[in-house]
């Protein structure tokens, strides 16, 4: 596993470029990092596999080949537990930092209300990070140290795609813990999808890239879910705006295909998953590349 290192200013992502002419399409992995900088400061006595239980884990290793770069790809290299890139620069617990300024209303306010903000309170697991508030210079600093220079990158390569191609077209990679999706909606589904699209009900991006994404999983032999768990988090709101021609989808890939949960390893699995999420690729740079 991974030890906390400091964070250099230029390390927070990291891009991969395609390897062709600049197309419409672009791959992101926010969550797959696992530097955690010195100056977190978590409450101790954190088990490592707690903070990175929020992680994704692999997700990058996934789309290492991802059809021989048939799109650009852009990963997070920070540790979720210390700036989540996937949530809005507002949402700000005010149980974490009494500065915080009142939070909106609608689903983010439940979100800060399990922990779960743009800084995060809580390990993936639901242990607490801090024993301390923080300021809410520290929560700014991290926002402008990491979570600003990603976004603006990920802007640069939609701005790219969509002065090229007069569209552009994200794909969002996450993954899910396997526990998580095992009885979503609160009945019992065994281990859950193997899938889950969130194209925000529909509303983030064209329909014919939902359904060629659901199908091409499930002539793998998956499960694929509609928006249930997850129907798309802020960067998928963000740059699901089709009728300006930005289209955006989120794929959470279920855990149990590809890692050791409990080691954070890659099972068995890894490979066949690499080959499907590879596959599927291609079948979308064929489409939007």
């Amino acid at each position: 596993m991974m030890d906390a290192q400091p964070l250099p200013s230029k390390e927070t992502f990291a891009i991969r470029p395609a390897t062709g002419a600049i197309g419409a399409l672009v791959f992101a992995s926010p969550h797959s990092g696992a530097i955690r900088p010195d100056d977190m400061m978590h409450v101790a006595g954190l088990s490592e596999l707690s903070l990175r239980s929020a992680e994704d884990a692999g997700v990058d290793l996934l789309l290492a080949d991802a059809a021989a770069g048939a799109a650009p790809l852009i990963r997070g290299l920070t540790s979720r537990a210390y700036v989540d890139l996937n949530r809005a620069p507002d949402e700000i617990d005010p149980a974490l930092t009494p500065e915080a300024p009142a939070p909106a209303p609608g689903p983010a306010t439940a979100r800060l209300a399990a922990g779960y903000g743009v800084v995060a309170r809580r390990t993936g697991d639901g242990r607490d990070l801090y024993d301390r508030p923080l300021p809410l210079d520290e929560i700014r600093r991290r926002l402008g140290c990491v979570h600003r220079p990603y976004h603006e990158a990920l802007a640069e390569l939609m701005q790219a795609a969509h002065e090229t191609c007069g569209r552009a077209v994200l794909v969002d990679w996450h993954s899910m813990p396997s526990h998580a999706v095992a009885s979503a909606g609160g009945r019992s589904r065994g281990k859950g999808p193997d899938v889950v699209l969130g194209d925000r009900h529909g509303s983030s991006c064209e329909g014919d890239l939902t359904r060629l994404l659901k199908t091409h999983f499930e002539a793998a032999g998956w499960t694929v879910s509609l928006n249930r768990p997850y129907a798309g988090g802020y960067t998928t709101r963000l740059w699901g705006r089709p009728e300006d021609g930005f289209h955006a989808v989120q794929v959470e890939l279920n855990r149990a295909l590809y890692l050791d949960e409990q080691t954070l390893q890659p099972s068995s699995g890894f490979a066949r998953c690499r080959g499907v999420v590879s596959r599927v690729a291609a079948v979308l740079a064929a489409e939007y590349g």
